[in-house]
């Protein structure tokens, strides 16, 4: 089983910065990728970035730029989300993922709020 447990969320005004972090723990095997999603009210789930155990990693287009994921060098299952200029439309929960060979796990998501 595995545990995903987030922090760093909160509220920022637009042009700042958040910092969330991930640690994932727990029995992982057969590991692809680890990273964020988020979930604006009413809309669907989303991909925003994701860092896979060879280093490659995924933005969504809407972040490009502003959003960088990258990891603990010690630590397998650690993943950073650095966010800057960020905007009101990046208001949403934020969720870690991390997918195996074998399907998802999610964690419980930690809110970002960015006012105008």
């Amino acid at each position: 089983q595995v545990q995903l447990v987030e922090s760093g969320g909160g509220l920022a005004q637009a042009g700042g910065s958040l910092r969330l972090s991930c640690v994932g723990s727990g029995t992982i095997k057969d590991f692809k990728v680890m990273g964020w999603y988020r979930q604006a009210p009413g809309k669907q789930r989303e991909l925003v970035a994701e860092l896979a155990a060879g280093g490659v990693t995924n933005y969504a287009d809407s972040v490009k730029g502003r959003f960088t994921i990258s990891r603990e060098s010690t630590k397998k299952y650690v993943r950073y989300l650095q966010m800057n200029s960020l905007k009101p439309e990046d208001t949403a929960i934020y969720y870690c993922n991390l997918r195996t060979q074998w399907g998802d796990s999610w964690g419980k998501g930690t809110p970002v709020t960015v006012s105008s």
